[in-house]
């Protein structure tokens, strides 16, 4: 499957794993790119020391492209920019503002970039300052979201740039593929699938929360402080929500989630931890290694491409 993405990062499918953080580690980067995909190293809040670590052990397990992802709010932003322009890392994309201050180092050094971004304003942005394609990422997906829907920002994202668009959000097996290439995609983002990827270091319970979800289990909280995020019910968003609902302060909420992700994700506490997850939770519902993960997307999306256009010819 070859199309303006892969032909750009020289990557056989155009299939690339979200950056998320405290799951998107070496391991899962590099198993994504042996898969012919697209492998991201989630930098989160980490120091940049770790992302120069995480470089450096990707690097042993795979020869092919992988990326970072780097979180423009991190405190340690300038200095993960600098560690990504001296590695040699082929690819970035960034999250929560604009790369702009980075691009020229980057570009220099030979590094693609992909922000994420929700609005197609954004987008236009991005691409001005010099962005090599875009992820545009629906609400659908888990994690920070904005507001409007993958199938809805899509095509509006397409025609307002003239780079290669990332369909990102609610996307977990082929049918979403294809449907992001009908689109107009060049390529796709996916997350959550990959949460429960075999090579994944995720504890075991978050992994298991995830397979067990049902259609309606990820739910969002944080809207009242203008930072929504969406991940899987439990006793946190529980006691979140109604401490929203009755006015808790930002500080009150924000003292309840420090920490939260990790302890999910490393510490397997799916209670009062963050379960990050998009809403397509619900349809994913085995572990496999990102090797399968990818041939699968990569074959049910051509068939389902190919069974479609035969039906229409009849």
């Amino acid at each position: 499957m070859k199309t303006r993405l892969t032909e750009l990062l020289n990557i056989e499918y155009p299939v690339i794993q979200g950056g998320m953080a405290w799951v998107a580690e070496y391991h899962l980067a590099a198993a994504v790119s042996n898969a012919g995909g697209l492998g991201i190293i989630g930098a989160g809040a980490a120091p940049a020391s770790f992302v120069k670590e995480q470089i450096e052990k990707c690097r042993e397990l795979t020869d092919k492209p992988f990326g970072v992802n780097l979180m423009l709010m991190n405190p340690a932003a300038d200095e993960i920019a600098e560690v990504i322009a001296e590695s040699g890392v082929k690819v970035v994309t960034t999250g929560a503002g604009s790369p702009a201050k980075y691009m020229k180092m980057w570009k220099e050094a030979g590094v693609k970039v992909i922000p994420v971004v929700a609005s197609v304003a954004l987008a236009k942005i991005m691409e001005k300052n010099g962005a090599d394609a875009i992820v545009a990422e629906g609400c659908e997906s888990g994690g920070h979201i904005g507001e409007l829907t993958t199938m809805a920002m899509m095509p509006q994202i397409v025609d307002a740039v003239s780079i290669p668009v990332i369909a990102a959000g609610g996307i977990a097996d082929g049918r979403g593929v294809a449907a992001a290439l009908m689109l107009g995609a060049s390529g796709v983002q996916v997350g959550t699938r990959f949460l429960v990827a075999k090579e994944t270091q995720v504890h075991p319970a978050y992994k298991e929360k995830v397979l067990k979800a049902k259609d309606i289990d990820a739910q969002v909280t944080g809207r009242s402080g203008g930072h929504p995020i969406r991940s899987l019910k439990n006793q946190m968003t529980r006691k979140y929500l109604q401490m929203e609902a009755e006015g808790a302060t930002f500080e009150e909420l924000e003292s309840l989630t420090v920490g939260s992700l990790r302890k999910a994700v490393v510490e397997g506490d799916v209670k009062t931890g963050t379960v990050m997850a998009g809403q397509i939770a619900g349809l994913v519902n085995k572990e496999q290694t990102c090797k399968e993960i990818v041939t699968e997307l990569v074959e049910d999306a051509v068939k389902v491409i190919n069974d479609r256009y035969q039906l229409f010819a009849k």
